[in-house]
């Protein structure tokens, strides 16, 4: 749901552009700033090592026994199929809508502004099994089709990659929908309108102009998107999509290979790094600057008649199938249940499964957002190279697949153990971690560390560097300009940073699957273990609590990233 590029760093623009003036000043080194930076440096090894560990257990394991899955070449071929045309269709209908609502003017333009972004709360697991209710053989679309159409009547296969695809574009294009947007928000209209004025088409305007422009959002977009589609795994097994990510969960639940697990976990590793490089040789050395684009931006051009209209059509039917229908096919479940409609909310086992929802959840938000903190804090202490570069290795797990980091703590921990029984202590503390829901939250920990700090960095940058300056000039001690100073001019940052983190820890799919101790069970597992066997009804419950609780978040989200101006 956070708006990050996994190959950058996830402090903001402005503190990029204050920090470098700031290096080398008379806050580097002093009593007490020595502290804070080691304890950056502490939660970026600690944040990091999971991520090592599949690489040096991936290295170690090649010289083992591996037993590499008899499909494997196929779970590639698939994985890469599915990026390419998840990550291309995100991008056509994203940015597409981002043009349409910011270049013209039609009918519910300034609504559908904002109701775009409303998919990003729904997770594409639970769109998933929505439409394959929807569309699977014995569905009503189904039915509807053989009585029109007689009992032998084509019809598309819905256990397809393709039809994995569909929904996974129509949940994950308010990424590539909310950067563009922004983008052409900044852009300055005077190239688009000279491009005109010389006899360009539209058209050809918005391609030899507007695109290039906007392609440094539009290609992070596309890889926050691909990312998002390689850590997926409900999606894609409720489609029966092999993928490389299923092929991790598959072998680790079935035979319990540590090697083989590790082995396949290390190729989905690839995979990010290999779309993180992609984004950055698509981005290239182009650099576009211009000057005057907050001023006023595009004027919207209105469009009349059938054009106004059809602009109308298409955005509500993306938002149609992106969001209110399975919103409603939910409702209609979750009233119309066995067992009581809507008075399961009361029921013992749900109020349990939303108990350990939310109380994983806060534990990484406090977790996050107090490391987050620490970061935040000692780069505006010491302003050193060193406090951001391990400020950056700290939020390395967002740009990790989800399955990755749950391998990664497995290993993790066996270490620990390993080296404990080494020097004579026994007790199995890596045990107690994924015997615990202490190894899921060590990996939400290391999976949601970025947005915790994207958020907090930010206000922090807000801070002129003079206020810290003359804190610490009156005898305050770091501690002291930390709770007297800082906090409480970053308390938004703060508050949003909790919100994010518990919204990405209530929708968490693949983490728990792998992690979660014996009879430990989440909202999202009930919803996707009731979907796996078609107890539609059972799932609507659970599926419909996640995304009402992450649709709020979602509007406030969306209303934080662009001015007042987006959303008219």
């Amino acid at each position: 749901m956070t708006l990050l590029d996994p190959g950058l760093p996830a402090s903001s623009a402005a503190s990029e552009g204050e920090r470098p003036r700031d290096r080398g000043n008379r806050f580097r080194g002093g009593r007490g700033r020595t502290g804070w930076a080691g304890g950056v440096g502490l939660i970026a090894v600690i944040a990091s090592l999971p991520v090592l560990a599949v690489v040096i257990d991936a290295f170690a394991a090649t010289g083992g026994d591996v037993q590499w899955p008899p499909r494997l070449g196929h779970m590639v071929i698939t994985t890469m199929v599915l990026l390419v045309s998840v990550g291309a269709a995100t991008v056509v209908i994203g940015g597409g809508l981002a043009w349409l609502v910011t270049a013209y003017s039609f009918p519910g333009r300034g609504a559908f502004s904002w109701l775009l972004v409303l998919p990003l709360a729904m997770p594409a697991y639970i769109a998933g099994f929505v439409y394959l209710y929807l569309l699977d053989y014995p569905g009503p679309i189904q039915t509807q089709w053989r009585e029109w159409f007689g009992q032998d009547a084509w019809f598309p296969d819905v256990h397809s990659t393709g039809m994995a695809a569909v929904v996974l574009s129509l949940c994950l294009y308010p990424y590539v929908y909310l950067l563009a947007r922004s983008a052409l928000l900044e852009q300055a209209p005077a190239t688009y309108d000279a491009a005109r004025s010389l006899g360009c088409s539209p058209t050809r305007a918005l391609l030899r102009v507007v695109l290039p422009l906007a392609r440094p959002s539009l290609m992070a977009g596309a890889a926050l998107v691909m990312m998002e589609t390689l850590t997926d795994f409900g999606t894609v097994a409720y489609f029966n999509v092999e993928t490389v990510t299923v092929g991790v969960y598959r072998v680790w639940k079935g035979t319990f290979d540590r090697q083989s697990a590790t082995a396949l976990a290390s190729l989905v590793l690839a995979f990010a790094l290999i779309v993180i490089l992609a984004e950055r040789l698509a981005r290239g050395r182009a650099r576009y600057l211009q000057k005057g684009g907050a001023d006023r931006g595009f004027t919207p051009v209105p469009l009349r008649g059938a054009k106004a209209w059809a602009a109308t059509g298409v955005c509500s039917l993306v938002l149609l199938l992106a969001f209110a229908l399975p919103v409603w096919q939910l409702v209609w479940w979750a009233g119309n249940a066995k067992d009581g409609g809507f008075s399961s909310l009361l029921d013992e086992r749900y109020l349990e499964y939303l108990w350990n929802s939310l109380r994983i959840g806060f534990i990484a938000a406090a977790g996050c957002v107090a490391a987050a903190v620490v970061m935040a804090h000692a780069a505006k202490l010491t302003q050193g190279r060193g406090v951001e570069m391990a400020s950056q290795v700290a939020t390395v797990g967002y740009a990790i697949p989800g399955v990755v980091v749950a391998i990664g703590v497995l290993i993790a921990t066996a270490w620990v153990d390993d080296g404990a029984e080494a020097i004579g202590i026994s007790g199995g503390i890596g045990a107690v971690a994924t015997g615990s829901v202490i190894g899921v939250v060590y990996a939400y920990l290391v999976r949601f560390m970025a947005p915790a700090y994207q958020s907090v960095d930010a206000s922090f940058a807000k801070m002129p560097s003079s206020l810290t300056g003359a804190a610490l000039s009156l005898g305050s001690m770091p501690r002291q300009v930390l709770t007297r100073v800082h906090l409480p001019l970053a308390r938004a940052g703060v508050a949003v940073a909790v919100v994010l983190v518990l919204i990405d820890a209530l929708k968490e799919l693949p983490i728990v699957l792998l992690l979660r101790p014996f009879g430990f069970t989440t909202l999202s597992i009930q919803a996707y273990q009731e979907a796996s066997e078609a107890r539609w009804e059972s799932a609507a419950t659970p599926a419909l609590t996640i995304v009402v609780v992450a649709t709020i978040p979602v509007l406030i989200l969306f209303r934080k990233i662009l001015p007042a101006k987006a959303l008219t």
